[in-house]
């Protein structure tokens, strides 16, 4: 399938809708192990995302464009750390698709992997410190496989949303090492990272809306 800015701008869409019913659920998930306000840091990025992206001239966007201009609203409605973290994740993908007026499977794959590793760089985390990261980089990962594999791009996104859901659940296993749930030490154990299951969230609205 090709994948135009209209297309991502409902992908976008959808991210907003599923991230505001996910919002209590993500608010109670931080309370357990940090300041209980990562839906409403989530569902103020994504809002404002939507409604910045329903302005532009989509027929006259290319992908690269309106992914920075993701960036830009995202950071601008966030100050918690979520803010800085998703917009490298969009500026990222921006560069990964520069140029292109239209995406194919393997180019969407690019751009899922690009956010994976802007979140990893600019929060400096790794695989087990109880981050967003432990679901990101299992599901681009996962997705880059399956689509080197010859699935399409549905199957690579299922792929990368179940590899995501289970490393969301393994966060429960895991000592916080980064962030303010790294004051609680072994607390911490017992309770998903609120950022990881965001992360499932926005990347089970990636994958119907592209399904």
């Amino acid at each position: 399938m090709t994948i135009g800015a209209s297309d991502l701008k409902r992908m976008f869409d959808a991210i907003a809708v599923a991230i505001e019913a996910d919002r209590d659920r993500l608010c109670q998930l931080d309370g357990a192990i940090g300041d209980a306000d990562h839906g409403i840091a989530m569902a103020l990025g994504f809002n404002a995302v939507r409604d910045a992206l329903a302005s532009l001239d989509l027929a006259a966007t290319e992908p690269t464009a309106l992914l920075n201009t993701a960036a830009k609203s995202f950071l601008n409605a966030v100050g918690a750390s979520c803010g800085p973290l998703y917009a490298t994740a969009f500026m990222r993908a921006a560069a990964a698709v520069k140029g292109k007026a239209t995406l194919a499977d393997a180019e969407f794959v690019a751009l899922l992997q690009a956010m994976a590793q802007g979140i990893k760089d600019r929060g400096k985390a790794e695989i087990g410190e109880k981050t967003m990261i432990d679901a990101w980089q299992p599901g681009a990962e996962a997705a880059i496989a399956a689509n080197a594999a010859g699935k399409p791009l549905a199957e690579s996104l299922g792929s990368a949303l179940a590899a995501a859901e289970r490393g969301a659940e393994a966060t429960k296993h895991m000592i916080a090492a980064k962030g303010r749930s790294s004051r609680l030490g072994e607390r911490s154990l017992g309770h998903m990272d609120p950022g990881a299951a965001s992360a499932v969230t926005v990347i089970h609205a990636m994958t119907k809306s592209m399904g």
